[in-house]
């Protein structure tokens, strides 16, 4: 509710009476950003939607962090730049397909398959650094 209004607020000209209905707007523009949002977490790989908490484990491995850490930035370090930008924008800032293409000025249909591919491309070079599962 509150991405409606602020759309409304930054762009008052579409709420001009003569080009249609006020209330329509806004309810076209909240359930826009509905589906906007629910696409955006649908897509998102391994996501698990749940009411509980998982259960703590027992010690967290700082070493073991910062090790999967450096490894997925050394992957990403050997991906081409068009496909490490889309992976940063989609994956590491949650941005849409569509703000991801606003972004990189590109289509939504490139931050796809550039995506697509990107993903694919990560998955052999992390395999060729030896990472399994």
């Amino acid at each position: 509710m509150q991405e409606t209004l602020l759309r409304a607020w930054r762009h008052p000209e579409s709420l001009d009476p003569r080009r249609g209905s006020v209330r329509a707007w806004l309810f076209t523009t909240a359930r826009n950003l509905a589906i906007d949002a629910w696409r955006r977490r649908s897509n998102r790989v391994g996501e698990v939607f749940t009411d509980q908490l998982p259960e703590r484990a027992g010690t967290v491995d700082e070493a073991e962090r910062a090790v999967e850490a450096w490894t997925v930035a050394e992957a990403l370090s050997r991906l081409s730049p068009t496909h490490r930008d889309v992976l940063v924008e989609c994956f590491y800032q949650g941005r849409s397909v569509a703000e991801a293409a606003a972004r990189l000025g590109v289509p939504p249909g490139t931050v796809k398959s550039r995506t697509h591919y990107a993903l694919r491309a990560l998955r052999l070079v992390l395999a060729e650094m030896g990472v399994t599962g």
